[in-house]
């Protein structure tokens, strides 16, 4: 009979992938050890082998898993059946929110997926489309018009440009936080810097605060 899993153990796989993206995004994945993520994870190097067979296994679950996420937020916006518009804008807003969370996980899925075999590049790209589609599909019920001109795709991968790399400037520990750019980010995409509602005087910063 097989044994069953340990209680916590998707809890410590969880934080071991944490500790994982960290150092991935900080060093890359190649300069990446597994003593290395053990280290920073306070387990033995045997312990982590139990819970993640090597090294690429821990990439391929923090791309996957990362990846996974979004198009649950995708879905979830998608039930509450909401006009193309107001659900546009709950996807941008949730997904700034949710790149708060997952910095180094989504840094990893930006540059460290190149190292992954085929098929598992495809099952993640496969996902990444399907996240694309949602949010292109919003957009073309909107203004059909763009449709018609062949500007759908290329006006949402505009939109993704803008928050997928919103983690190279937007420090974690700055004034600015993320709850407070999504909307703005919104805004942006619908209307152009005009349309941009500034946030109340006290979330306001400098310019020179704002400076990357």
């Amino acid at each position: 009979m097989a044994r069953g899993r340990s209680p916590g153990y998707d809890e410590q796989r969880d934080m071991i992938a944490r500790h994982a993206a960290a150092l991935f995004a900080q060093r890359g994945y190649p300069a990446t050890s597994m003593n290395e993520v053990a280290q920073a994870c306070g387990l033995s190097k045997p312990t982590l082998y139990h819970y993640f067979r090597d090294k690429y296994h821990l990439l391929l679950h923090i791309a996957d898993d990362h990846v996974s996420r979004l198009q649950a937020l995708v879905d979830d916006i998608g039930q509450r059946q909401l006009p193309p518009e107001p659900r546009l804008r709950a996807l941008i807003e949730r997904f700034v929110q949710e790149y708060a969370q997952a910095r180094d996980a989504h840094r990893v899925l930006t540059e460290d997926v190149k190292f992954l075999q085929p098929e598992d590049s495809a099952l993640v790209l496969n996902k990444e489309r399907a996240v694309v589609a949602a949010f292109a599909n919003a957009l073309a019920q909107m203004r059909p018009e763009t449709e018609a001109a062949g500007l759908t795709k290329a006006l949402t991968m505009l939109l993704f440009g803008m928050i997928n790399w919103m983690f190279t400037w937007l420090r974690p520990d700055g004034a600015l936080k993320h709850e407070t750019m999504a909307p703005i980010v919104a805004d942006l995409f619908f209307g152009g810097v005009v349309a941009v509602q500034l946030p109340p005087a006290s979330a306001a910063i400098s310019s020179k605060e704002t400076n990357p």
